[in-house]
């Protein structure tokens, strides 16, 4: 069988999430790599008891209440400015160095992305780095209201770009996702 399509996480994958600590580390100098590593382990912790619970929230949600928590946690206090704009920079995270021109070069199948993001971060983010002229698809599990590794999640890949899951070669820098996508299809 051919592959028609590459599709890849976003987060982690082929944006950088510990980019945000230059923002992180400026607000709370000395605290930036701590803040953006428990900020990340407690999104993925929140995203995957939401999934076994059926208690659905927008990942905009989770990714706030994620950053209280760990701003609670380390003893750091805040005022809204700067809570806002440590959020706003999940919707302008950088781009690991090589990602654009490898998707660029992989322009023979569909690209897309499939993420635990909601629509409108993902559109945002995808939108701020000129990835939305090199995509073809940009996917939220808000439709199946289930975060990934859920095996339900990975259908929406086939439901969205009409290729099916032995056709689709799925990239993830998270182990869970790999581990899901081969038990789901």
């Amino acid at each position: 069988m051919t592959i028609k399509a590459v599709v890849f996480d976003a987060y982690g994958t082929l944006y950088d999430i510990q980019s945000v600590a230059s923002i992180t580390d400026e607000a709370f100098p000395g605290y930036g790599e701590a803040i953006t590593q428990i900020w990340r382990m407690k999104q993925l912790e929140y995203t995957w008891l939401r999934s076994l619970m059926r208690r659905y929230e927008d990942f905009s949600v989770i990714t706030r209440e994620s950053l209280v928590y760990t701003l609670k946690l380390l003893g750091l206090k805040y005022d809204p400015s700067v809570f806002e704009r440590i959020m706003d920079k999940y919707v302008h995270l950088e781009l690991y160095p090589d990602a654009k021109q490898a998707l660029i070069a992989m322009r023979g199948s569909k690209l897309a992305i499939l993420s635990n993001g909601s629509t409108d971060m993902l559109n945002t983010l995808v939108r701020n780095t000129g990835m939305d002229q090199v995509l073809d698809a940009t996917i939220s599990i808000d439709s199946k209201k289930v975060f990934k590794p859920s095996p339900d999640a990975y259908t929406l890949i086939e439901a969205n770009l009409g290729i099916s899951p032995a056709e689709v070669l799925f990239v993830s820098s998270n182990p869970f996702d790999a581990a899901a996508r081969s038990l789901s299809g």
